[in-house]
């Protein structure tokens, strides 16, 4: 039994043996295609396009950055306050959006192609662009922290498009909030508006009525024929003047009834005396001509300063060249066992 098991160990090692020398004896052929299959690697590492990557990181904007947004807002104006998430919510959702992508595509991808490049099928070349442009974000801890990573052969292109692709969407963000900002700031001066048109034409009716009243009186005071007040001695007359309204008005006589009823009905407005009139009118005209500056206003903020790439991320030239290098060396190995297998098996 163990000289059975020596003599399997001792062929082991003769048939190791003569696989070594056998693929010894084909080292020209393993060497052969280590080189060849070596050598397209170092072409390719060395004549392949070097691609960029520019990133962009944003975050929110600061409480300053979004103040001229809130002019107006707050307090008994019955507009909510913006806070620094609702702008950047809306900043995120234009950032993400396939809107803005299509038009970066259209507006900025298209023209950088060459007229034989934009020939080929638009849908093909705007799923290249979803390969040259993401949007990801940049931390899980810190989800309100995106990228915007470009990768392109041309490392000044990549930061121009990065940088680019962040404004396009805070201009359309902006346009967006402003949009509305002005509907919530005509909505309050329409509702100003009818506010002070509902309280003129009570002011017309208040008026009309205490005119009636007044005529009502008249007719009582002169079918007494009193024309003045009567004169009334000591703290009575100071209790009957103070009490000459209502069904006492006709006290005041005809002639005071007649000159008030005539300045009644000439009165051009009732605006001087509407309570708070002036205020609302001050208010309308704010809401109703009021505007934001854009330059003034930020939705989002550029995280840390856009340095030029110096090094490409693909191809890694020394990645590829080793890996060439032991793929050539394995093919050649194959090539040469492939080759004594059908050395050696025995012809019909």
């Amino acid at each position: 039994m163990s000289n059975h098991r020596e003599r399997v160990v001792r062929d082991d090692e003769i048939d190791l043996i003569e696989l070594i020398r056998g693929l010894w004896q084909q080292k020209l052929l393993i060497i052969l295609t280590t080189l060849v299959v070596g050598g397209a690697a170092v072409a390719y590492a060395l004549l392949a396009t070097p691609v960029y990557e520019a990133k962009v990181f944003v975050q929110p904007p600061s409480q300053n950055d979004i103040a001229h947004l809130n002019y107006g807002r707050g307090g008994d104006s019955e507009l909510g306050m913006l806070t620094v998430k609702d702008v950047y919510d809306v900043y995120v959702r234009n950032l993400q959006s396939e809107s803005l992508r299509r038009r970066f595509f259209q507006d900025v991808y298209l023209p950088a192609l060459s007229a034989q490049e934009r020939l080929g099928s638009q849908d093909e070349l705007y799923e290249d662009l979803s390969k040259v442009l993401k949007v990801t974000i940049a931390n899980k801890e810190i989800p309100t922290r995106f990228a915007i990573t470009v990768n392109m052969p041309d490392p000044n292109l990549a930061v121009s498009w990065a940088v680019q692709y962040g404004e396009m969407a805070g201009y359309r963000a902006k346009l967006e909030i402003l949009k509305d900002l002005k509907a919530d700031a005509s909505v309050k001066a329409n509702n100003l508006e009818r506010q002070i048109t509902t309280a003129r034409e009570n002011a017309k009716r208040l008026r009309d009525d205490q005119i009636a009243q007044l005529e009502e009186a008249l007719t009582i005071a002169k079918s007494i024929n009193l024309e003045r007040p009567p004169i009334i001695s000591g703290n009575l007359s100071t209790e009957v003047s103070a009490g000459m309204d209502g069904a006492l008005t006709y006290m005041r006589g005809s002639k005071a009834l007649q000159a008030e009823i005539e300045n009644l009905q000439k009165r051009g407005s009732d605006d001087p005396f509407i309570r708070n009139l002036r205020e609302q009118q001050s208010q309308e005209s704010f809401y109703r001509s009021l505007e934001v500056d854009p330059s003034v206003v930020g939705v989002y903020r550029q995280d840390g300063a856009l340095d030029l790439p110096d090094s490409p991320i693909k191809p890694k030239r020394f990645i590829v060249v080793f890996l060439g290098v032991l793929a050539g060396a394995g093919l050649g190995i194959t090539l040469a066992l492939f080759r004594r297998v059908w050395s050696s098996t025995p012809k019909k």
